[in-house]
């Protein structure tokens, strides 16, 4: 691959009028930025970053012509740093890959040496994609909840966006490691799905907001993990039981949230943000041992569908469309 000159990769372009086209093309290694390492990529996945970077959002990505995607499981080309050796796997995600810098999206991508960690032993590079951002800050939102002290007997955790990449992943690691699971969501359609992911009861997520205009309701849930923002996380912070805390990790619905403090003071609960992009490279390398261990899923084909690189322009426009379930896994070789 080292003395190949050219690569396949989806590129990003801005038009003329403004818009923003995504096409699947031949990009030359010289178009990729001066790093240390350099990598093969075999698989990535699709994450709402990546739509938003593939419709030309500006607050994601900068800069175009631009390849997104900020996951990537590959094999080491070269590394002048010395950190890793050809042919070594390794997995990249967060920092700014596929943001302003071209990301997994391509087969090759050119990288500082310290934004890359070794694949564990126990996960092959798909398997490693099935999870990737969305499953890594699931078990980071999870492990938050843990340092909290949250723990089974709590009570049930509810999740929201429960069919999305972060939390039917939640969903399948809490009934692993032994939580019961409320799953919230706007597709009554795919109860089944959820339930077969380890949801012991399936709620519309406009049930959430019941208590919009009150400063706190019943209490419902022990804990939560929330992707959704706005109205859905106010509404429930209000229905969490003393003690409790939220790991937010998204804002699909709203970056905005309005509240009293009455239940944080008279309950005791906690919101907690969640960070997958910027955490220290050693906190990154745990969450993968974690995953690649007690938070390793059976049966991981399961909750990912694989599709070809050149299939990614249709399924990222499925992120605006409300049609995204669970994972899609990118095999980025199979151009």
């Amino acid at each position: 691959m080292s003395q190949i000159d050219t690569f396949t990769a989806l590129l990003v372009e801005e038009q003329k009028d403004n818009t923003f086209s995504k096409r699947i093309v031949q990009r030359h290694i010289s178009d990729l930025p001066e790093n240390d390492l350099q990598i093969e990529v075999h698989y990535s996945s699709l994450n709402f970053k990546d739509a938003m970077s593939a419709s030309g959002n500006k607050r994601i990505s900068q800069h175009f012509p631009h390849t997104p995607g900020i996951d990537a499981a590959g094999t080491v080309i070269s590394d002048k740093s010395g950190t890793f050796s050809a042919g070594d796997e390794v997995l990249v995600f967060g920092y700014d890959l596929g943001m302003n810098t071209p990301g997994g999206l391509g087969q090759v991508i050119s990288i500082p040496a310290d934004w890359a960690v070794a694949c564990p032993s126990t996960l092959s590079l798909k398997e490693a994609m099935t999870y990737g951002t969305g499953g890594i800050t699931a078990a980071l939102c999870i492990q938050k909840l843990e340092k909290m002290g949250a723990k089974p007997s709590d009570g049930p955790v509810a999740v929201t966006g429960a069919t999305g990449g972060v939390g039917s992943i939640s969903i399948a690691l809490l009934k692993q490691l032994g939580y019961d699971v409320v799953a919230f969501s706007g597709k009554p359609e795919q109860s089944d799905k959820l339930t077969a992911l380890g949801a012991s009861e399936i709620l519309h997520r406009d049930t959430i907001l019941e208590v919009k205009d009150a400063p706190a309701g019943k209490t419902k849930w022990a804990h939560a993990i929330d992707t959704l923002g706005g109205d859905y996380l106010t509404g429930l912070l209000k229905q969490l039981k003393p003690g409790g805390g939220v790991a937010s990790v998204g804002l699909a619905a709203s970056p905005e949230i309005a509240m009293s403090v009455i239940p944080f003071i008279t309950r005791g609960i906690s919101l907690l943000g969640v960070d997958s992009v910027y955490i220290p490279l050693a906190d990154k390398q745990h969450i993968w041992q974690r995953v690649a261990t007690d938070m390793k899923l059976p049966n991981l084909d399961s909750y990912q569908q694989e599709i070809s690189l050149s299939e990614t322009p249709e399924y990222l426009d499925k992120f605006f469309k409300g049609q995204v379930v669970g994972r899609y896994v990118v095999n980025v070789k199979d151009a």
